[in-house]
C-alpha cells in the first residue's frame, strides 16, 4: 500500500502539539525526530555524556528550539485533502498559543512511501520510558523490568499518549503518590489509555477511561487487552461518565486548558469529595484560568508541578 509521508519542520517546545494535530488524522503512526531526545539519551544525571558524539551536538543540548521533525503517514488517496486540513490546524494552534510557544517555520515536505518503509521508521522512534515505577515500553520492544518497575505496554499506532510528552508524564509520575489498592480512577480523555492502565498497574482496583474520538476509544481498549487489564477497566465514548454511581478516588485529565475549563462543572460529579483531581496540558498562560474555574466549583489546588513549556495541577475538594 502506498502511503504519503508528511513532514512538518517545528521545534522541540511545539513538537508535541503537532504530532496531537496529526493523530487526529491518521491511524498510521506519528513520529518526532529531535536532536534533545538524543542527547538526553546520552546524558547521565551529572550532566556527562555516556558515549561520544559530536562537538556540536553536545553544546547544543541548552537549546530549546532547534528544528525538530514531526512526521506521519497518510493514504495517498486522500493525502492532498488530509495533509492540507493537518497544516490548517497546526496553523491555528500556532495562532492559539499567541506566541507563547515557539513553533519555529513550520516548512512542510511531502513524499511517497512504502507500507513497510513507513512502519520501521516509525517504530524506531521509539523507546522504554521510565516514568517512577511505571515503564512505558512499545509492544515490539523485548524489556524485562526492574523488580519495582511496572511496565505498560502500548501500541501506540493509533492514539495520542505515550509517555514522551511532559503532560503526560507529569500525570503518570503525580498519580503513582495517590494511587491505592483501593482506588477507582478516572481517566478523561484518555487517548491511548496510558493513565487508567498505569493506574491499575499501579494497583488501583478499577479505571474508568473516556474520550470523545473512536480512534482513541478503540486504541485504549486495544492496549487495555494487551496489558491484560481488560477485566479491570471500562472505555467508554463520551465526554465524562453519564454515571454518576461511579465515583473516582483518583481523577485524570490531561486535555488542553480551554477544554479543562469547559468540564469544570462536569468533573467533581464523578470525583469523591476526599478525592484527588489530577489535570495537565496547561501552558502558563491559561493556568490562572484553570484554577479559577475550578476554585469556582469547590476545588482547592493542592500542589503545582511544571516540565517545560506545561502545567499540572492536583485539586482536592475545599475543606478536605
Amino acid at each position: 500500500m502506498k502511503f504519503v509521508e508528511l513532514t512538518v519542520h517545528t521545534t522541540t517546545e511545539a513538537s508535541e502539539i503537532v504530532a496531537d494535530v496529526m493523530w487526529n488524522y491518521t491511524s498510521y503512526g506519528v513520529s518526532i525526530s529531535d536532536i534533545a531526545d538524543v542527547i538526553a539519551l546520552q546524558k547521565n544525571k551529572d550532566g556527562l555524556y555516556w558515549d561520544y558524539m559530536d562537538d556540536d551536538l553536545a553544546e547544543s543540548a541548552g537549546a530549546q528550539s532547534g528544528d525538530v521533525l514531526v512526521k506521519c503517514c497518510v493514504a495517498a488517496d486522500v493525502a492532498e485533502e488530509t495533509c492540507r486540513e493537518i497544516l490548517r490546524d497546526i496553523r491555528d494552534a500556532n495562532e492559539r498559543s499567541g506566541g507563547e510557544i515557539p513553533f519555529g517555520t513550520l516548512e512542510d515536505v511531502k513524499r511517497e512511501v512504502d507500507g513497510d518503509e513507513w512502519r520501521d521508521v516509525w517504530k524506531a522512534h521509539f523507546r522504554p520510558i521510565p516514568l517512577g515505577r511505571i515503564v512505558v515500553v512499545p509492544e515490539w520492544i523485548d524489556y524485562t523490568p526492574a523488580p519495582d518497575e511496572r511496565v505498560v505496554l502500548l501500541d501506540s499506532n493509533m492514539a495520542f499518549g505515550t509517555g514522551e510528552h511532559e503532560t503526560t508524564s507529569m500525570c503518570v509520575e503525580l498519580m503513582q503518590e495517590y494511587v491505592t489498592p483501593d482506588s477507582v480512577c478516572i481517566d478523561v480523555g484518555c487517548g491511548s489509555g496510558i493513565l487508567g492502565i498505569s493506574a491499575v498497574k499501579l494497583g488501583a482496583k478499577k479505571a474508568y477511561l473516556t474520550d470523545i474520538d473512536t480512534i482513541a476509544v478503540a486504541s485504549a481498549k486495544h492496549n487495555c487487552e494487551l496489558n491484560g487489564v481488560a477485566d479491570k477497566t471500562v472505555v467508554a465514548h463520551s465526554n465524562l461518565l453519564d454515571d454518576t454511581e461511579i465515583q473516582g478516588d483518583v481523577m485524570l485529565a490531561n486535555i488542553t486548558g480551554e477544554i479543562l475549563c469547559l468540564l469544570a462543572p462536569s468533573i467533581p460529579k464523578n470525583l469523591k469529595k476526599d478525592g484527588v483531581l489530577i489535570l495537565s496540558g496547561i501552558i502558563e498562560s491559561r493556568l490562572d484560568m484553570v484554577q479559577d474555574a475550578y476554585r469556582a466549583v469547590g476545588m482547592e489546588v493542592v500542589r503545582k508541578r511544571r516540565k517545560g513549556e506545561w502545567f499540572a495541577l492536583v485539586l482536592r475538594h475545599k475543606g478536605v
